[in-house]
């Protein structure tokens, strides 16, 4: 097991389930990445300054349009090229969007433009961008949006990370039809389930790519769920790591079973995976409350019990549960500065392998073993923690 890095006190219980619902309902943003992605002046804020745009590789089971909330036929991909125009002002942490009125595009993220490719079109323009590349900017981010997401908040959530994190290789978006309604949960796990083979069918690709690093995964929510069932069928095609070219799996607030996740695991090697867990998460709180079952992503470090649960999954486990910046919880992986930060250094960690290579083939990618992950962003696990081992 990967030492569990819990750096925080526990929080007060938060408000009932009804209120928890009542406030799942929480907008989600963006920039340009790898060659040419300069980050001067997203942090001063001047406004002498002028936003700049985001080029977002998207794969969509999305039947049409902005706001569509049903499958294409036969939940097969629909592949875009994205422009995303980031605010000059934007925030770590932040993802600026209008309260009332229309978008201003000095203050706010807004889609600037869209590409329509068809699927050759989206593998070369892909293929196009990661030419003359080395090192860690070949590399592809794929982002996957948990449930009540619209394409617009997942777009803009995909290009905030991208600028936080610093990101210097290229971002794709896979997105479902989640209906993006409070009360559609159901409806939003079979748009989910439809799209495996989507999601999978864009892995494959991505790893045939010529010129393609590794393929690191940021999922969130139901959209981890999706990401563990899709890449558990990729093992038992007979390529678990994606024919060498999986790098990271990040798994924010995990929606998963806990004994579903062990299953899913069970195929995978664990070293590729984080976990990130809040025992605050009112939103897991209420899957939970739906389901009957414990979530992954609820799980609490502090406690022996859930404890005793994370060592056995084998995976890295970080626990956000003091980051929340509001009432739900379930964003912190994006909201939280100290959390981005993280993802991004995972990401972006270098690899001796890739110096001046352009197909390193197999992933060398150093991991450290179990017991002994650390990371520049968070502090490490310390003695007064609660959570620390051998403590009550």
């Amino acid at each position: 097991m990967r030492k569990i890095l819990n750096h925080w006190p526990a929080r007060i219980a938060g408000p009932g389930l009804f209120l928890s619902l009542a406030l799942i309902l929480a907008p989600g943003g963006a920039a340009r990445a790898g060659d040419g992605f300069n980050l001067g002046g997203i942090f001063g804020g001047g406004s002498d300054q002028t936003a700049y745009t985001a080029e977002i590789f998207t794969v969509s089971t999305r039947k049409g349009g902005n706001h569509s909330t049903e499958l294409t036929p036969g939940a097969k991909g629909r592949f875009s090229l994205d422009y995303i125009s980031v605010p000059p002002d934007h925030k770590p942490g932040a993802m600026e969007r209008p309260a009332i009125g229309g978008t201003n595009p000095d203050h706010h993220f807004a889609v600037a433009s869209r590409s329509q490719l068809d699927e050759d079109e989206f593998t070369e323009q892909l293929a196009s961008h990661l030419s003359g590349r080395i090192g860690v900017n070949r590399d592809v981010l794929v982002y996957v949006h948990g449930f009540n997401t619209s394409l617009d908040e997942a777009r803009f959530r995909l290009a905030q990370i991208v600028v936080d994190t610093k990101f210097g290789g290229v971002p794709v978006l896979f997105t479902w039809p989640s209906k993006a309604a409070l009360l559609a949960y159901g409806a939003d796990k079979e748009s989910a389930t439809a799209s495996r083979d989507a999601y999978l069918n864009l892995l494959n690709d991505l790893a045939e790519t010529p010129g393609i690093g590794r393929i690191h995964i940021l999922a969130h929510s139901m959209g981890t769920w999706l990401t563990m069932e899709t890449l558990r069928g990729a093992a038992l095609s007979g390529s678990a790591d994606l024919h060498g070219k999986l790098g990271n799996v990040m798994l924010a607030a995990p929606d998963i079973d806990l004994s579903v996740f062990k299953q899913q695991i069970a195929r995978l090697d664990p070293s590729h995976f984080s976990v990130y867990v809040s025992k605050d998460d009112r939103a897991l709180q209420v899957s939970a409350g739906l389901q009957g079952d414990r979530r992954l992503g609820a799980l609490d470090p502090t406690s022996d019990r859930d404890r005793d649960l994370i060592e056995g999954l084998g995976v890295g486990v970080y626990d956000i549960s003091d980051l929340s910046s509001n009432l739900i919880g379930h964003d912190n992986y994006a909201n939280a500065p100290q959390v981005v930060r993280q993802i991004g250094a995972r990401a972006a960690a270098p690899r001796a392998a890739d110096q001046a290579v352009i197909d390193a083939g197999a992933d060398r990618t150093p991991r450290p073993p179990p017991g002994q992950v650390t990371t520049e962003s968070l502090p490490p696990l310390d003695a007064a923690s609660p959570a620390a081992p051998g403590k009550e």
